[in-house]
């Protein structure tokens, strides 16, 4: 479909625009103080890898996902925003290298349809492009309607990897493991397998206070913390997690190299925990550079973005250029 329905929607009087918003960088997860409840030790305490064994599946599949989005045109001021997502899933197998065996992506327009004139909401309909609604509150003020707007594409593509993830739990096979990047809880199926990990990079939601969140805010590199229950929230399911350090935070900041696991809510997982820990430690290498968030973004993972980059449309990365009026001399 690529630039055909803009295109459309610019014959139809739309104000050409071209901005990629400082907010599309990627997703946040912020969140309220929830809580957690102990499951390996009556409080959160720290535990040590050193000489735990390594997990090694014979076979993994590295699941993520990519967004992005720009605003292309206003109808007075309401916004209109061109937005791809895509996901895919790189299987590892026996000679260590990772093949696309999963992948899908999506298109849509982000606007309010109420606010456009009838010619717009015309054309928008005459190219059949999928149309996502951003609250009417949010609609009237530019400032709000970019955030929506980017709320919107954050939902998209959590919907399309949660899909694209649940339709491979049916094909894993026995000896075959799932590493989702992002959280397991939104999913029924993703929460409850015996062989899906979600590995969650961003820090927003808060589990402990006091004692216990200098414990896991300071937890030394090769070190992760006890297995606990994070509180339900809403519809989210019901899983184990823990933290663990991938490199050392002294000299750089409390969250560099943290990363929080999460994996099914079962005795087994609690068994497992060193093991995964040390596994997912053995992932940091090769680094995952000139990626800045490479301390916590293990290499499969990056390797999973940079093929989705690399198939993405090019019209929506940020312009290197100046965005400085052109003065004609």
């Amino acid at each position: 479909m690529s630039r055909s329905w803009v295109d459309a929607i610019l014959a139809a009087g739309v104000v050409p625009a071209s901005h990629v918003p400082e907010a599309s960088v990627g997703r946040v997860d912020l969140e309220e103080f929830t809580g957690a409840d102990p499951v390996e030790d009556p409080e959160l305490r720290v535990r040590s890898l050193v000489g735990a064994p390594a997990l090694a599946p014979p076979s993994v599949g590295f699941l993520d996902g990519i967004e992005q989005w720009r605003v292309v045109g206003y109808a007075g001021v309401t916004p209109i925003v061109r937005a791809h997502v895509a996901a895919a899933i790189r299987l590892r197998e026996g000679d260590r290298r990772l093949r696309t065996v999963a992948e899908n992506a999506d298109e849509l327009a982000i606007t309010r349809l109420d606010r456009l004139p009838d010619a717009v909401r015309g054309a928008l309909a005459g190219t059949g492009v999928r149309v996502v609604e951003i609250p009417a509150d949010d609609a009237g003020q530019p400032a709000r309607a970019l955030p929506a707007a980017r709320l919107e594409v954050q939902k998209a593509r959590a919907a399309l990897e949660r899909r694209l993830a649940e339709r491979r739990l049916a094909r894993l096979g026995s000896d075959e493991w799932l590493v989702v990047d992002g959280v397991l809880s939104d999913s029924p199926a993703l929460s409850a397998h015996p062989r899906a990990v979600g590995v969650v990079k961003s820090h927003g939601a808060e589990y402990f206070e006091g004692p216990e969140l200098e414990r896991a805010l300071t937890l030394p590199v090769l070190h992760r913390t006890s297995v606990f229950r994070p509180k339900r929230r809403g519809a989210r399911r019901e899983i184990y997690s823990w933290y663990l350090r991938l490199w050392p935070w002294e000299g750089n900041d409390l969250l560099y190299g943290l990363l929080r696991v999460e994996a099914r809510a079962h005795p087994g997982t609690v068994a497992l925990a060193p093991r995964i820990s040390a596994w997912l430690v053995g992932e940091r290498a090769p680094l995952a550079t000139p990626d800045r968030r490479w301390d916590r973004l293990l290499y499969p993972i990056y390797d999973v973005e940079s093929y989705l980059r690399a198939r993405a449309p090019r019209d929506l990365l940020p312009a290197p250029g100046s965005r400085l009026p052109r003065t004609g001399t």
